[in-house]
C-alpha cells in the first residue's frame, strides 16, 4: 500500500509525523520550506490528499476548530499505519529507480522540428529561467544554512540545484555545439 503514495501524500504524513497540524497550516509549512519546488501543491490538491490518507487510515481527524468568521478548520494527526506507510515509502523511494516522463525530454527530442536559430534562442531562454531556479535555491539554502538548519532537512533541495546546474550546463554545451557546426543540426522538413 505504501507504493501508492503520492509526493505530496508523503510531504502531508512527514507533515504530521512532526505534529497535529489543519490543512491550510500543512499548505502553508510546505510554501514556507519550498517543498512546492519538490511537490505540486495546491489547496485543492492538498485537501483531497488528507482525505484519502483519511479514509486509507493513514490519518485521523482529531478536531475542528473555527477562528471567527473563517471555515472551520480540522485538524490532524498521523496514525501509527500512516507512519508505517511512510517509512516504507521513504524506503522504497531511495532504493528504487522509477523511470518518469517529464516534458522536456519530449520536447527537446522534437526540437528538430524547430530551426537551429529558434532552437539556440528558446534554449538560452530556458538558461536564463533556470539560472532564475538556481538563485532562488541557493537564496534558500543558504537560509537554512543561516538558521543552522541541518542539511539532512535541506538534501531535496540541494539535489534539485544539482539537476538544474547540470540541465543548464547541458544546454550551453548543446548551444556551443549547434553554434560551432560540431552539432549537425538537420533543417526541419518543409512539406
Amino acid at each position: 500500500m505504501a507504493a501508492e503514495l503520492t509526493p505530496l501524500a508523503i510531504s502531508v504524513l512527514a507533515l504530521l509525523k512532526e505534529e497535529p497540524m489543519h490543512a491550510y497550516e500543512m499548505y502553508q509549512l510546505l510554501v514556507k520550506r519550498h517543498t512546492h519546488w519538490l511537490v505540486k501543491v495546491r489547496p485543492g490538491s492538498l485537501y483531497h490528499t488528507v482525505e484519502r490518507l483519511a479514509r486509507q487510515n493513514y490519518v485521523r481527524a482529531t478536531g475542528t476548530e473555527r477562528e471567527g468568521n473563517r471555515p472551520e478548520r480540522t485538524t490532524y494527526e498521523l496514525t501509527p499505519e500512516g507512519d508505517v506507510a511512510l517509512t516504507r515509502r521513504v524506503e522504497t523511494g531511495i532504493e528504487e529507480y522509477v523511470h518518469e516522463y517529464p516534458l522536456f525530454p519530449v520536447v527537446l527530442s522534437e526540437a528538430h522540428n524547430l530551426d537551429a536559430d529558434d532552437a539556440v534562442l528558446r534554449f538560452r531562454s530556458r538558461i536564463v529561467d533556470l539560472e532564475r531556479w538556481v538563485t532562488e535555491i541557493d537564496e534558500a539554502l543558504a537560509g537554512a544554512r543561516a538558521r543552522q538548519v541541518p542539511e539532512v532537512y535541506w538534501m531535496g533541495g540541494d539535489y534539485l540545484r544539482t539537476q538544474l546546474t547540470a540541465e543548464r550546463d547541458w544546454l550551453v554545451t548543446t548551444i556551443e555545439r549547434i553554434e560551432s557546426k560540431d552539432l549537425e543540426w538537420q533543417p526541419r522538413n518543409t512539406q
